[in-house]
């Protein structure tokens, strides 16, 4: 494949390396368009501190940074600036706002918690409440609405641990939704390569039956995971399985 828009930088606090490492790493994988979209800052109370991404203020020098090395790199690989950004209904309004006044490409949505980090649970946690899964759609679903994001990261990144088929019928509306509005569902390399509960087969057979549209995530947190699909054990097994091609994965930003 040519593009990868899922990258992370050291800024989230749990990723490592270099934005250039991520580039160099990038450009000798062969891929030719390269996105960056680390964990946005919120716009949370102020004695709040998350330990997962970025702080509001250092959204400058991410976005300068890149600059700087887009213009280093033209000659490459075509670079792009974006955010994995959490909807919410309390502070997605002034996120959105505040990130406007920066150089910014496109954003993906990434729900890894209902309501949000502040006042909410984590998606990735076991769960066999059909409340939290209801939620975790709904709330994804509201997200997709905004017309915003280019695609859904890991959509199946909710932990429900309850009978298959609930999950199933629960999730429907979401793939669904994803349909309608033309939001492609990321299959997330990351999550495979680390045996986690996402990217799974109940959720992606059922999307590819009902005739989602995919893209491919390298969900980076270190260079070294900027590689082709080909060449992570088991993951173009898990595409055939689930009737899944892949091609240049290259997909058109939505602007924001």
């Amino acid at each position: 494949m040519l593009a990868n828009y899922h990258t992370h930088t050291v800024r989230c606090n749990h990723a490592s390396g270099t934005e250039r490492e991520y580039i160099e790493s990038a450009i000798e994988n062969g891929f030719k368009i390269l996105g960056f979209s680390d964990h946005t800052p919120q716009p949370y109370p102020a004695e709040y501190y998350s330990h997962i991404r970025m702080r509001m203020e250092e959204v400058e020098d991410y976005t300068s940074t890149l600059v700087k090395l887009r213009d280093e790199y033209k000659k490459d690989i075509k670079l792009f600036i974006g955010y994995e950004v959490e909807y919410t209904d309390k502070y997605f309004d002034s996120l959105i706002q505040h990130l406007r006044q920066f150089p910014i490409d496109y954003i993906i949505q990434g729900q890894h918690f209902v309501p949000d980090e502040f006042n909410g649970f984590y998606t990735g946690a076991m769960t066999d409440s059909v409340d939290d899964l209801k939620a975790y759609v709904d709330l994804t679903i509201k997200g997709m609405q905004t017309g915003l994001f280019s695609y859904l990261a890991h959509p199946d990144l909710i932990n429900f641990v309850g009978p298959n088929e609930v999950f199933q019928k629960e999730m429907r509306p979401l793939i669904q939704a994803s349909i309608d509005l033309d939001v492609p569902l990321e299959i997330n390399m990351q999550g495979f390569e680390l045996g986690r509960n996402y990217p799974c087969d109940r959720f992606f057979s059922l999307a590819s039956d009902m005739g989602a549209r995919f893209v491919i995530g390298c969900d980076a947190h270190m260079p070294h995971q900027m590689i082709q699909p080909a060449d992570m054990a088991g993951f173009v097994d898990f595409l055939n399985k689930n009737h899944i091609e892949y091609g240049d994965n290259i997909i058109e930003l939505r602007p924001v």
